[in-house]
């Protein structure tokens, strides 16, 4: 308990262990608890608080705080009685709390404190700045008085340079804190080259940094000469775009200056359209220009609607320091989102492509292999390619590959080659083609294949039924698609069998059939030896052309040599029967050469 009267020899031995005390504190904290002892031990109340004004959010806020209660409490720099000390830079003496309308009652209800009297007496610097307030509560001995008020007032005037001097420390260790946090937020943002993740975190850091509701990032295209929204944080994915030099953000760009606008609809440059847009109201807004390397425009970011008030100039320079130092991050997004567009597309059009390719790099490892790729090679998945050698993977049936690729080039086509993929033959044109950097440097090299093992199939398929080159015209695409001819001169070539129908009835159907199919193999042979087209079979007999649709000069001459052909062959074959116990058989061949109509006859669906 204090003495009712301190004379001025304890004064003074009191404000020297104020100092002394004071002088050996390490810390704001330490200094503040030591003050807040003293002062509640010299005066005789049950708790004492120091309250520290924040200067950027013009709020008290308590360090330090007698008793079990040591959480933090902040409220507006000019409310209850420790904010009207502040304020009115005046001392206070309350000795009935809820009857003082300064009085906050709501620091009791969060506390669970009873508040009775208060005394309150501004923290004063040297120089004369308040920088806070020291608050008494209920004095155990009766109600404070002016002495006490005057009392207190010496003893914090008497700590003022201590608890300046620990201020001012943490206030550049704070400082260096914040560069430090702002340069690893910077690196952290800057890393990011997805361009939508790498906004979206901007964006998060600025809306953190200013405190505010939203922040949006204009890019300017400079194909058209307008600004875009990249990415708006709450905007949902919309895209905004108008002529750079319309607006708020357009009067940014053009100036290349930052604005600061506490209030948006009271100023004619805003268009309240955006919000319309957008669903959002618009409060207030800080808009900063966006500069490269090279000191360049490229863009506009916003900062909208801050808690709590309108923007500052510190934070002006905030998002100024934050967006020129990311400013490169945001280029270099940009340009990884249009290489990865470009990937895409090129990757969409592989993917859409019936032949396969693959693509090796400088070293001879493959990089790409697209869809088709896949399917030509039997493979499940691009794993079981991708990062392969290419020598490694074409190998030994497909050795040739390699050995191409080695020694490539220029461009080079294959046709009608052969690879085997899982044991199974495929018939394939192959085209290797080097790929060249701007330089003229070699960089890998591209593997076009073909699948022709359908199309040959078919022909195979189509031989059997009319003549090869015929079917090779048709599967080309140059067979006439309509009904109708062409005139040309052409040799035709009639066989039959003589006696067929006694044959038949000796034979039966099942023998009929043998002898014709033995009969016709080796007369077939003999017509496309000689260039031939066999245009059909008729019962026994043949009908075969010379001149369509390959002409010849000597087409007559190759018809003769066919018939000469098929009688020695007829006799060859009687040979054979006759050693067989089979009857022989004869045939009649007879040849005319004239002006023929050769072409498509019968309906659009079915022709011959």
């Amino acid at each position: 308990m204090p003495t009712k009267k301190i004379s001025k020899k304890n004064i003074t031995e009191l404000l020297l262990k104020i100092s002394n005390d004071l002088a050996v504190t390490a810390n704001l904290d330490e200094a503040l608890d030591t003050l807040v002892n003293i002062t509640s031990s010299v005066i005789g109340a049950e708790r004492a608080t120091v309250f520290i004004n924040d200067n950027l959010t013009q709020e008290l806020y308590s360090r330090v705080a007698q008793g079990n209660f040591k959480r933090e409490i902040r409220f507006m720099n000019n409310k209850g009685v420790a904010g009207w000390s502040f304020a009115n830079n005046k001392g206070a003496i309350v000795n009935d709390a809820y009857k003082d309308k300064r009085f906050n009652k709501s620091v009791d209800m969060r506390t669970g404190y009873r508040t009775k009297t208060i005394l309150c007496a501004p923290l004063r610097t040297l120089s004369g700045e308040t920088v806070g307030v020291t608050q008494l509560l209920n004095k155990v001995s009766s109600d404070f008085n002016e002495k006490d008020l005057e009392l207190l007032e010496l003893m914090i005037e008497q700590a003022a340079i201590s608890i300046q001097s620990h201020v001012m420390i943490e206030q550049k260790e704070k400082e260096r804190q914040r560069e430090l946090e702002f340069q690893e937020i910077v690196s952290e943002v800057s890393t990011e080259i997805d361009l939508e993740k790498f906004i979206t975190k901007m964006f998060d850091v600025i809306c953190s940094m200013l405190e505010c509701d939203r922040a949006t990032l204009f890019m300017n295209d400079e194909k058209t000469n307008e600004l875009y929204v990249e990415v708006g944080k709450g905007l949902e994915g919309k895209q905004i775009r108008f002529p750079n030099s319309v607006g708020i953000a357009g009067h940014v760009f053009t100036t290349r200056k930052p604005l600061n606008i506490p209030h948006t609809y009271a100023d004619l440059r805003f268009n309240p359209g955006f919000d319309k847009q957008t669903g959002y109201f618009t409060r207030c807004l800080l808009t900063c220009p966006v500069r490269n390397k090279d000191g360049k425009v490229i863009g506009v970011t916003q900062a909208l609607n801050k808690r709590g008030g309108s923007f500052t100039d510190d934070d002006a320079k905030k998002m100024m320091a934050f967006t020129s130092q990311i400013s490169m991050g945001i280029e270099n997004a940009q340009l990884f989102a249009d290489v990865q567009s470009l990937n895409n597309y090129n990757k969409s059009m592989l993917s859409s492509m019936s032949n396969g390719v693959v693509t090796t790099d400088k070293d001879g490892f493959i990089v790409t292999c697209n869809d088709a790729g896949l399917k030509i090679m039997n493979l499940d998945s691009s794993e079981q390619i991708i990062k392969q050698k290419y020598n490694d993977f074409f190998k030994e049936e497909n050795q040739w590959v390699s050995e191409r690729i080695d020694n490539v080039e220029e461009a080079k086509i294959y046709m009608d080659s052969e690879l085997i993929f899982d044991g199974e033959k495929k018939s394939v044109n192959v085209t290797l083609l080097p790929l060249l950097n701007d330089k003229s440097e070699n960089i890998g090299t591209l593997i076009m294949i073909e699948d022709i093992s359908s199309e040959k199939r078919m022909k195979s398929t189509m031989s059997k039924y009319m003549d090869a080159d015929l079917a090779d015209q048709l599967l080309e695409g140059d067979g006439e698609d309509a009904l109708g001819g062409k005139e040309s001169v052409v040799t035709c070539l009639m066989s039959d069998i003589r006696s067929f129908t006694t044959i038949t009835e000796e034979l039966g159907a099942k023998g009929t059939v043998l002898l014709l199919n033995d009969y016709f193999t080796i007369m077939v042979d003999c017509i496309q030896d000689e260039g031939g087209m066999l245009d059909k079979f008729i019962g026994d007999a043949m009908m075969c052309l010379f001149g369509t649709p390959i002409a010849h000069e000597d087409d007559p001459d190759r018809a003769m040599r066919a018939s000469i052909k098929m009688m020695t062959e007829l006799r060859d074959l009687n040979n054979m029967r006759a050693s067989e116990g089979k009857s022989p058989i004869f045939h009649g061949v007879g040849l005319n050469t004239d002006l023929v109509i050769s072409g498509n006859i019968g309906s659009p669906k079915r022709m011959d």
